[in-house]
Formats: structure tokens, sequence, C-alpha cells
């Protein structure tokens, strides 16, 4: 394809392991990419994208979509104007029973993410956490993380499952005797600045979803799951307060584009919301609201994590992928920025979303 087309952007929606790679080849070959997250699996390929995309000058943005959604949305505006005073701590998770998903035959192809559940022990899908609380922290714009340490339980679930299922099918006989990644996955953070992270991962245990979201500062704390609310003392503040709230820091973006992204849908609108953004920001030669190396240094959890597990929770350092920029790089400025004149008209047909741009 990369041979026979002359492409603007390579959007890239595979198995993790070949994220990078072909992220690296669409650049290399003149096009942006996008993909799909995490942006590489290990330390050596994430910084080949890195260096890539710098020789080429082309964009790699890793598809975060939870950035995208409204209350991540609404906090990281309300931070940006400091209604939390400085934020000294935040968390976020991905924690989505996927038990019987991984183990469906017809549901990843050729089961490619149970065998990632077997060839990697750590937090295997953080980004959707971190993003939304990285942007709020101003990590690589201002602070960067420096180091970290991963606890993971043993796995309770998915060695059972496998024996349970082989018993009544022999396709399943593969999968058993292996082992398998941990249920709970707890990965702490620090930063440059003293801030602190954590981020939970668990994709088995029978459990609500929620990806925490929590913003704590000196002065105001924020937390979307299992409910949106937003605090100032003790107590959560009353829900017509918090609706003056989104009425008042909800971003441009948001206003702009948020009620068509509700209609068209997907994760409630964040997916769409996100790829118009990027649309437009390419089409007006703006600056990306997540970078490569955003991209890079929230994926790099995925192999750091892996590391600190195999150590016994021991320290990991996380690389600067910025080179020092982090200290003088601006905010993402979530504003319109002289943009939104794209206009996508999104038909959608069962399942199917076309997009006319």
């Amino acid at each position: 394809m990369l041979k026979n087309e002359d492409l603007d952007l390579v959007y890239i929606c595979t198995p993790w392991e070949y994220h990078a790679p072909m992220a690296i080849e669409a650049m290399k070959s003149g096009a942006h990419a996008a993909t799909e997250v995490p942006i590489g699996l290990t330390i050596s390929e994430i910084w080949e994208v890195v260096k890539t995309s710098e020789a080429t000058k082309k964009h790699c943005m890793m598809l975060e979509n939870c950035c995208y959604d409204f209350f991540e949305m609404l906090t990281l505006n309300m931070a940006r104007q400091g209604m939390f005073g400085e934020l000294v701590h935040a968390e976020g998770a991905y924690i989505h029973d996927l038990l019987d998903l991984n183990f469906n035959k017809n549901g990843y192809d050729n089961m490619w993410r149970l065998r990632e559940n077997i060839k990697m022990n750590g937090n295997l899908y953080p980004t959707h956490g971190i993003g939304p609380i990285a942007q709020c922290l101003n990590i690589n714009t201002g602070d960067r993380m420096t180091h970290l340490v991963a606890m993971q339980s043993n796995d309770f679930q998915m060695a059972d499952k496998a024996r349970e299922l082989a018993a009544k099918d022999s396709f399943y006989q593969e999968f058993v005797g292996k082992k398998y990644r941990g249920n709970m996955d707890v990965t702490l953070i620090k930063t440059e600045k003293g801030k602190t992270m954590m981020i939970q991962h668990d994709v088995t245990s029978p459990r609500p979803y929620s990806r925490i979201h929590l913003l704590s500062g000196t002065k105001g704390f924020a937390q979307k799951y299992p409910q949106e609310g937003i605090a100032f003392g003790h107590s959560y503040i009353k829900p017509e307060e918090l609706k003056a709230l989104y009425e008042k820091y909800t971003p441009e973006l948001v206003k702009f584009i948020g009620e068509q992204a509700k209609e068209v849908g997907g994760h409630g609108g964040m997916d769409f919301m996100m790829d118009w953004r990027l649309i437009d920001c390419l089409r007006n030669g703006l600056p990306l609201d997540q970078t490569v190396y955003d991209g890079a240094s929230w994926s790099a959890v995925v192999p750091l994590s892996v590391q600190s597990v195999a150590k016994n929770s021991r320290t990991v350092e996380v690389p600067d992928f910025t080179r020092g920029n982090w200290k003088t790089n601006k905010p993402h400025d979530m504003t319109l920025n002289g943009g939104g004149n794209t206009k996508i008209r999104a038909k959608v047909t069962g399942k199917n979303i076309q997009l006319d741009v």
C-alpha cells in the first residue's frame, strides 16, 4: 500500500506488536502515522518511533481516545485554569472484565490478545488511564516521569479458564499449563517535580468497568468512577454545581463538535472527537494534542512495568524521550486554536461509520 498509494495519513488498528513497525514504515514513506495504543511494546522500538518521527518530520500520534472523553476534557481545562490548585497526585486505570472475550475464538484474530497476556507480565494496557492524567500533570510539557515501580498479583483466573475450556474443547489445549499475567497490576510513578501517579490494570476480575481518572490538588479533587464528582473540601459539590462547572469549563473543542460526536457515537463520542481533532489539526498545520513523545512515554509503562515486576517490584527508570525539552515544551492547547473548519459528515450503517471529509 505504501509503495502504490500517495497517502497523507496511515491509521493503524492492528494487534499491538505491529503498531511500531507499521508507524515507522508509514513515516519513512512520507505519511503521518496514527496508531492504536500502545505506540510500541519495547523501549528500543519506542525510541525508534520517536527518532523516525524526528528524522522524517512526520507526526506520529497514538490514538488515546480517553483523552477526548467529556469529563476528562472538563477536568483538564479546570486543571489548566488552576481550579484544583497545584496537582499533587493522580490516578488512572484500565479495569475491564475481558476474561470471556480474551478466551473467545471469535474475539481477537488468532487469540492474539490472550497470547500477549502470556508473553508479558505487567501493565499491558496503561495508556487509557495514564493519558488523561498525564496531560493534566503537564507530563512532557513542564514535568516528566522519572521512575516507577510495579507490583502484580498472581493469576487467579486465566489458567483456570484455560483448563475449564480445554476440558470441553481441544482447541484450548495449547493454552493449558501456561503462566499468565496476574489479575491486578499496580504501577506507581514519580515525576521530576515530585508528583505521584498510580496506574492499575485488571482485565480478568469480575468488576465494574473503571478508568478511575482521579486528580488530587492543593485546592480541589476530581474523580470519574464510579460516579463523576468534584470536591473542594470534605464533600462532593452538588449536581447543579457540577452542571455549572461543565457550562463554564467545557473546552471550545467539545462545545464545537461534542454534540455531533455523541450522535455518531464510538465510546460515547470520544472516538469521533479524537478523529475529527486529528484531521482538523493536520489540515490546518496545527500541533497535535498528543505528540510522539506523549505516545512514547505513556506506552513505555508497558515494558517498564514488566521489568519492575520481574525484579520483584524494584525501581525502574523512565527514559526522557524529549531529551530535556520537557522543561521548555508548552502545554497542549485544547482550544480550537485557529482550526475548526473541517467538516466531517458521518453516515452510520449498522456498526460501520463512513466518514466523508
